[in-house]
């Protein structure tokens, strides 16, 4: 079955706003096939569902950060941002079909995003684990480089002993 809209278009619609990653009204509206002001009428219509944590209102300096999206919401009032919380429960506020198939892809994106991340910080620490095991055998190495070395060095510099001469000695 055929995505209703490319995982692609959703993955480059989720922003790190505020330590979370979201999606703004307005891509969410284009995504769902409504308005924004619909999709945010639906939200004040149902606003008990929608704590703190699965809507942020932006600040006027947040969205103009948000560079790809500044020219869309240059004239905009309030600009909500939804969290992963939030956006599954735009689902139940806007109950159509296109929102829940919508929402399917855009849970995926989360997931995937999640896994990145987890992959990102299991990596960061086998790195960091292997720099430690080896920063303790580097210590031991460069001894043991340093006293082949020194031995090295010795073999270099044979003492010279006075060769006897040849030949017969005359008195």
């Amino acid at each position: 079955m055929k995505a209703i809209v490319p995982q692609e278009v959703i993955e480059q619609k989720i922003y790190v706003i505020q330590g979370h990653k979201v999606m703004i009204d307005r891509d969410l509206a284009a995504l769902y096939g409504v308005e924004t002001r619909a999709l945010n009428q639906a939200v004040k219509r149902n606003i008990n569902r929608f704590p703190d944590d699965f809507m942020i209102k932006l600040t006027r300096g947040e969205v103009m950060r948000i560079s790809q999206i500044v020219i869309s919401l240059k004239f905009s009032k309030n600009v909500y941002a939804f969290t992963e919380q939030g956006v599954a429960m735009l689902s139940t506020v806007l109950n159509s079909e296109r929102a829940i198939q919508v929402n399917i892809a855009i849970m995926r994106a989360f997931v995937k995003f999640r896994n990145i991340i987890s992959t990102h910080k299991e990596l960061a620490h086998k790195l960091k684990e292997l720099e430690r095991k080896t920063g303790k055998h580097l210590k031991k190495h460069d001894v043991e480089i340093q006293a082949i070395f020194e031995a090295i060095r010795q073999l270099m510099t044979v003492e010279e002993k006075p060769k006897p001469r040849i030949g017969f000695k005359i008195d």
